[in-house]
């Protein structure tokens, strides 16, 4: 059915009722009756084809139909393959993600980035940790944060049942990847940051009930919220 719909594309020979044409070549153009365009190419062993219909008059060229329609296939076909599907990546985080699983899964999502595709990253809240959604969208925004080099935010975090998703989608094409070294001396940086500001933070068995889990990302994620709110507005 797709080869059907490309041949009627296109008029071909008697198929063109029009009084007269415009015939285009490699020398110029020329304004004919139809009925010699069409006896011209006989004599040249060729097809006439309307591939101008609106035109005034509409516009042909002496050509193998044949030949034509296979180069249009083939042209069809190297576009599609060209064409970039984005996917879109997902990037789960539980309650108590602790920083290790954090940095593992945002190197995988600026590879996603990078490649063109959208990322939605989510935490999923089991049981009474619903109780700390408000931690969870924190965790959300401190990732978009953490991401802004690489993708910009599609949709800002959201409930949906007992998932908080937040959308990212990537940046234009050019972004330089960086190299897996530089990716690993930010990591250190960021592991150090964190924990000079744990050993800064008061800590107490409220506050903290588990270490390393969603409310440390809340603790070192207030800067990054502010700022992702007032790049929003």
């Amino acid at each position: 059915m797709k080869n059907d719909k490309l041949t009627n594309q296109y008029r071909v020979n008697e198929q063109i009722r029009v009084k007269e044409v415009r015939v285009v070549g490699d020398d110029g153009s020329t304004v004919m009756p139809t009925r010699q365009a069409l006896e011209m190419a006989r004599h040249q062993g060729v097809d006439l084809v309307e591939i101008s219909p609106k035109a005034q008059p509409p516009v042909c060229r002496f050509i193998d139909y044949s030949k034509f329609l296979y180069q249009q296939k083939k042209r069809a076909k190297e576009m599609k393959a060209k064409q970039v599907k984005v996917e879109v990546k997902e990037i789960r985080f539980g309650p108590q993600t602790g920083e290790n699983d954090y940095n593992f899964k945002l190197k995988h999502a600026k590879e996603f980035l990078l490649d063109g595709n959208k990322v939605r990253a989510y935490v999923f809240f089991r049981g009474r940790s619903i109780l700390f959604k408000e931690q969870g969208e924190v965790l959300l925004l401190r990732f978009a944060n953490d991401l802004e080099e690489y993708g910009k935010v599609e949709q800002m975090p959201q409930l949906e049942g007992k998932k908080m998703a937040i959308f990212i989608a990537p940046k234009k094409a050019g972004t330089v990847k960086k190299s897996q070294q530089k990716l690993d001396r930010e990591r250190r940086e960021a592991e150090a940051k964190e924990a000079a500001l744990q050993a800064e933070a008061p800590k107490t068995e409220e506050e903290m009930p588990a270490s390393g889990g969603l409310f440390a990302n809340a603790k070192i994620s207030e800067d990054a919220l502010r700022k992702l709110k007032e790049n929003k507005e």
